[in-house]
């Protein structure tokens, strides 16, 4: 979702799903994500999770529905692998602060500000019920916490693991996602769902299997040990954070607009850049920023695009996990997360020259399977709700 804030290699978000976790954004336009969010296949709020919830939908709101789903998976695909392979660049051509790697995670949210004020500008207002502001603030309170903390820990696993590594381990996102939504959640299960967690649990495993050995130079074994335990707490925080957004839409919000996931990811994501900035300076490490910038092998300029363009891209995979959040579930999210799990050891495999081998391929394989079966569920999901709606409104006509 891609880990930090939405999960590696595709994201979350949310970092930071949920994740988010979540950054953010590529937009298909305000008006067409806004007819998203207020028209059909929103958020049902009177229902179980997505995956079991049935919504009438005309066929070309349908169609424009799968059409912004694509949209949010190449969002938080792009964006999360994006994202992972910058942040070990920065860690690789000299970079040294875990603080300024978890921080460029969480601090580019403003990039989404003029889109949010558009968006509220053009927005239908739809009746909701509205949550205290005591409890708004303590439900972002905690969701920018569970963000800052995950992206903390996934940066001391860029600083001391291989990309492909991180990304591969978060693959138990999935089995962290799905326990907490069934508690938090009520997610139910299908065979086609659990197929789908089995083969994108087995095609991490073979590929972190495959990695075990492989630890950047200047590592000792007891940071790599290190890295491997903080990643490990890291998709356990990312999970909890998809599913606890996920319940936070159906339980507080209680919205079916733009503007609450809007609001969510803003609001998180300032609560998160406080927390990682308190955390920046109380350690020192702005201190020696100027000494870092000289010493990065790339240069002044490209040590400050590098950090840029890793807070952009954590913000694109966010928004994609936020919204496959809302539109889908938490799992669904988890799932395309998983997509891109393969994916990141690839680009790893060009741009830092990582090995590619058998294993690897089998494991693309396998986890492009799981999202199809997942993938197939949703759609007997819609084709069952169509035929529901027609029957329905035959009856009515009768």
């Amino acid at each position: 979702m891609a880990a930090g804030p939405r999960g590696v290699g595709g994201g979350m978000a949310a970092g930071p799903r949920d994740t988010v976790g979540t950054a953010a954004m590529a937009g298909a336009g305000a008006q067409q994500l806004q007819t998203h969010f207020i028209g059909a296949g929103g958020l049902d709020l009177n229902s179980e999770p997505s995956s079991q919830r049935t919504v009438s939908q005309p066929a070309d709101k349908y169609m424009m529905r799968w059409l912004r789903i694509a949209l949010y998976t190449i969002s938080a695909i792009c964006g999360g692998t994006v994202a992972s392979l910058l942040t070990r660049l920065y860690f690789e051509k000299g970079g040294t602060s875990k603080w300024v790697a978890t921080i460029v995670q969480v601090v580019g949210f403003p990039l989404l500000l003029p889109y949010y004020f558009f968006s509220q500008s053009k927005s239908i207002a739809t009746p909701h019920t509205k949550a205290s502001l005591p409890l708004l603030v303590l439900v972002y309170v905690y969701l920018g916490l569970l963000i800052a903390g995950n992206a903390y820990l996934y940066s001391i696993g860029f600083e001391y693991l291989p990309v492909s590594t991180v990304s591969l381990i978060s693959a138990s996102q999935l089995a962290f996602n799905a326990f907490f939504s069934f508690f938090l959640n009520s997610q139910k299960f299908t065979p086609l769902i659990i197929n789908s967690l089995v083969l994108l649990t087995i095609s991490s495993l073979l590929l972190v299997a495959n990695n075990v050995d492989e630890r950047p130079s200047g590592v000792s074994r007891g940071k790599y040990i290190l890295g491997l335990i903080c990643t490990i707490l890291g998709t356990a925080t990312y999970g909890l954070s998809l599913a606890s957004q996920q319940l936070v839409f159906r339980k507080v919000l209680k919205s079916e607009s733009l503007k609450a996931v809007m609001d969510l990811i803003i609001y998180q994501s300032l609560v998160a850049s406080v927390a990682t900035s308190i955390g920046f300076f109380s350690s020192g490490d702005w201190k020696l920023l100027k000494n870092e910038m000289d010493t990065y092998a790339l240069g002044n300029v490209s040590y400050v695009m590098t950090l840029a363009w890793t807070a952009i891209a954590w913000q694109v995979a966010i928004f994609g996990g936020v919204a496959l959040v809302f539109e889908l579930s938490a799992l669904f999210a988890n799932v395309i997360g998983g997509l891109g799990l393969p994916i990141t050891p690839i680009a790893a495999m060009v741009v830092f020259h990582d090995k590619m081998n058998g294993v690897k391929g089998i494991s693309m394989v396998l986890a492009i399977w799981g999202v199809i079966s997942y993938a197939y569920q949703q759609y007997l999901d819609d084709q069952k709700s169509i035929a529901e709606t027609k029957v329905e409104s035959q009856v009515s006509e009768a």
